[in-house]
């Protein structure tokens, strides 16, 4: 019996198929590297922009729901403090005392009363949603199949969700300065606990940095929604989570057998920018509270992107 017939090869060794050399393998091939054979066009970099991301996250209900809330709430304050029984011409030190001394003053009431749970819950909203939401729609693993690389996606949703983090965080204020101003007058501010009379121009450089700190002061909150993010395909639990952190660290803040240890809780220097209101202003409180944050914040989010980089997504 005659040996099985073998195709024939072209002199540079590949099967002759139908009478035609077969093609050699093609050496530009990917080889796992993701540097090489990737489709015409397909860059990286240019990935899930940043302008697509913030018109998404605008177009959302929770969104606008959320910002309609914070902008509501200087003029609700205002209605309670001209129509409230308490009435108007307190005496007193107080903050909320001085409410209605001024636009500044009432904007800085505003802003206490805000910074303890309503900022706090806008901030977990905004970053503890962002990815968790994604996987709660079984859209997350169509982002990553785009391509987007894992990093660049995540990347890009933090810094929407700390740009409307940002947002939510000096809406309040600003919102209250006018609501404050019109119903109260543009008068100099009067400082808590001494009384003292601060001319508003002295005070107004004052005022962008105390907004600036209330959204440092924030970051944990925003690392720590955003780290259950990545790792949770329930939104609310991230939120939730982040807002129960805040929860256990105000109470454990009030335990004065903790002493100096109270001092790395993520809360405890809240409202130190109070004394930034002073005449002669204290800002070592201040840079106390945005060491603490700061080093949190990097820590939380590190941990949020190893998470990430060896997560099974499959929703």
């Amino acid at each position: 019996m005659s040996p099985a017939k073998r195709p024939a090869r072209d002199p540079a060794g590949r099967a002759a198929v139908g009478g035609r050399s077969a093609p050699a393998p093609d050496e530009t091939a990917p080889r796992g590297d993701g540097t090489r054979g990737r489709a015409p066009g397909y860059a990286p970099g240019r990935t899930l922009p940043l302008r697509v991301e913030f018109v998404r996250q605008l177009r959302r209900r929770r969104t606008m729901a959320m910002f309609g809330v914070l902008l509501a709430l200087p003029w609700v304050l205002v209605v309670a403090f001209q129509f409230g029984p308490a009435g108007r011409g307190q005496g007193g030190v107080r903050l909320s005392d001085l409410a209605t001394a001024g636009g500044l003053n009432f904007a800085a009431f505003a802003l206490s009363v805000s910074a303890n749970f309503l900022l706090v819950v806008a901030v977990a909203m905004f970053c503890g949603d962002t990815v968790a939401s994604e996987a709660s729609w079984s859209s997350l693993r169509y982002l990553l199949a785009a391509p987007v690389p894992r990093d660049r996606l995540l990347r890009q949703k933090l810094v929407v969700a700390l740009a409307y983090s940002a947002a939510a965080v000096t809406v309040v204020p600003l919102m209250a300065l006018l609501a404050g101003t019109l119903a109260f007058g543009w008068n100099d501010i009067t400082v808590p606990g001494t009384g003292e009379v601060i001319p508003a121009a002295d005070v107004l450089p004052k005022f962008a940095v105390v907004i600036g700190y209330a959204m440092v002061s924030q970051l944990v909150v925003a690392s720590a929604a955003f780290l259950l993010s990545v790792g949770t395909d329930s939104p609310l639990g991230a939120v939730g989570g982040a807002v129960g952190l805040v929860i256990v660290s105000t109470i454990l803040q009030a335990v004065e057998a903790l002493g100096s240890l109270r001092e790395f809780l993520p809360t405890f220097w809240n409202t130190a920018w109070l004394d930034a209101l002073a005449p002669e202003p204290d800002y070592s409180g201040m840079v106390k509270g945005v060491a603490v944050s700061v080093t949190y914040s990097v820590i939380l989010v590190a941990l949020a992107f190893r998470r990430f980089r060896h997560r099974d997504v499959v929703s």
